[in-house]
């Protein structure tokens, strides 16, 4: 995280209320609301969708967008304002409001409504890396590049218990019956893990970090970690699969980051997105700011 301390005006703040901070909890809502505006002038907005909240963006003026609610609001703002190329002259306050709030809380944003209230007004902004891919997606805090999921097995049949006092005639109509439902009914992968799987298979991919390859194709990866470090730099950490012993991640740091192979599926924050063949990231330093509590 590259830092640069600019203390934060409390004047004038553009609060963002997100729909599903409002259905989830009204109280933090109301909580938040009340503590900013009684240090600050303050302009309430609820958009219902993401047409109006870009709206809303687009028009703050001289304001300063509050954000309520939970990490996917703050991945949708910095995103809108990187693709209008106005970013890094708008700084970010957050009140996390929400179900998923771990990225907010890996960023250094106060998890309790009056806490994250008054570092909104009594806070500084700090200046943050920011990963853009080739396609002009955006990660705030992690990019992970899972395994590919296990095949599903197909459920065992279970046999129907033959009630007591019926012949071996019957019994040997329903050993049939079964067995021609297990030739019948096929085996079919699934796209998906079943749930309570945890371990996942090898995936086979190439890793490039400034043009130098940290793995290739023939060295199978349980997964791949990409995050924003300090300075322009990202970290990269690599999981080969180990044979016997334990293998030892591979690390690099670098300013561009190229994965590619087979599909894949990358989870950028907390979205998932592909599947792709092929796919970089770039750092760019300091590229946005987001208010924090300061450090005393």
């Amino acid at each position: 995280m590259a830092e640069v301390a600019t203390f934060a005006t409390s004047d004038q703040l553009l609060i963002v209320i997100d729909p599903a901070a409002r259905r989830t909890d009204a109280e933090s809502v109301r909580i938040a609301k009340d503590v900013l505006s009684a240090g600050a002038a303050t302009k309430v907005c609820l958009p219902e969708g993401p047409e109006e909240f870009a709206r809303v963006l687009a028009r703050r003026g001289s304001r300063r967008p509050v954000l309520v609610g939970d990490d996917r609001a703050l991945m949708r703002a910095v995103s809108l304002l990187h693709r209008q190329r106005e970013l890094a002259g708008c700084a970010l306050s957050m009140v996390p409001v929400g179900g998923g709030l771990s990225l907010a809380g890996a960023l250094g944003v106060p998890t309790g409504a009056v806490a994250a209230a008054r570092a909104v007004l009594d806070g500084v902004v700090r200046r943050m890396d920011l990963l853009v891919d080739d396609s002009d997606g955006v990660v705030l805090g992690a990019l992970r590049i899972p395994s590919l999921p296990p095949m599903r097995e197909a459920p065992p049949v279970e046999a129907t218990p033959v009630p007591s006092g019926s012949g071996s005639a019957h019994a040997s109509w329903l050993r049939t019956c079964q067995s021609l439902v297990r030739t019948l009914v096929p085996v079919r992968p699934s796209r998906e893990p079943l749930a309570g799987v945890s371990r996942l298979g090898p995936a086979r991919l190439r890793v490039e970090v400034d043009g130098v390859t940290l793995v290739d194709l023939d060295q199978p990866v349980e997964g791949v970690s990409v995050t924003p470090g300090a300075s322009g730099l990202a970290e990269v950490v690599v999981r080969p699969v180990s044979v016997g012993a334990e293998a030892s991640p591979l690390c690099a740091r670098g300013r561009t980051v190229t994965v590619s192979g087979a599909d894949f599926r990358y989870r950028a924050d907390a979205v998932v997105a592909g599947p792709v063949r092929t796919r970089t990231w770039v750092v760019r330093e300091g590229a946005w700011g987001l208010t924090l509590p300061t450090v005393g």
